[in-house]
């Protein structure tokens, strides 16, 4: 008979825990939103070396990707591609441009109105930059760089958001240390 019981018990236990596991998995899926979106950024770039002549102010376009996931964080992969900036100088023209690709972890704070979140952002970007000076032809250079911003979104909807952010990226190059930049764009939530 307590061998009967302690069966029973065992089995009823397994049977919860498989009920509860199919119950967590479901609201896994549930707390998963992807999204897609498209920003306007624009980027100021402090320039040091050959490149100290250039124009630092880009404008950029980035579109993204991600998922949101228990209201609190989320993952987005980018790519963005800045305009090409030319400065003309004595010794001829000078020209730079770059593309940027990475990932960011984002959290969200929710504020009192339901539609208002703070972001913040933590990532790392491959950034790639094309010189091109008189005495140079043209000179690629790649640089992984760390990112970390913070910013604000509202939600129109469930589907439509605004959000603007503000981003530091540091490079530690020679001809490019640092960038500062500034986005706004919007965002649709499956």
């Amino acid at each position: 008979m307590k061998k009967t019981l302690l069966l029973a018990g065992v089995a009823s236990f397994i049977a919860y825990g498989a009920s509860a596991a199919d119950f967590s998995y479901t609201n896994i899926a549930n707390e998963i939103e992807p999204y897609v979106g498209a920003d306007y950024v624009y980027s100021y770039a402090k320039f040091g070396g050959k490149a100290k002549s250039m124009k630092d102010s880009y404008h950029s376009g980035s579109v993204y990707m991600g998922t949101r996931m228990y209201d609190y964080m989320g993952l987005e992969a980018f790519f963005q591609m800045s305009g090409k900036r030319e400065n003309s100088k004595h010794d001829g023209k000078h020209e730079a441009e770059f593309l940027a690709y990475g990932a960011d972890l984002y959290g969200y704070m929710p504020l009192w109105c339901g539609n208002m979140n703070l972001l913040g952002s933590l990532g790392a970007a491959n950034y790639r930059w094309r010189f091109k000076y008189p005495e140079v032809k043209a000179k690629h250079q790649n640089r992984m760089g760390y990112r970390a911003g913070i910013g604000a979104q509202y939600n129109f909807n469930e589907n439509w958001a605004i959000r603007v952010m503000g981003r530091y990226t540091y490079l530690g190059m020679s001809r490019v240390n640092n960038l500062k930049e500034v986005t706004a764009g919007l965002k649709y939530t499956f």
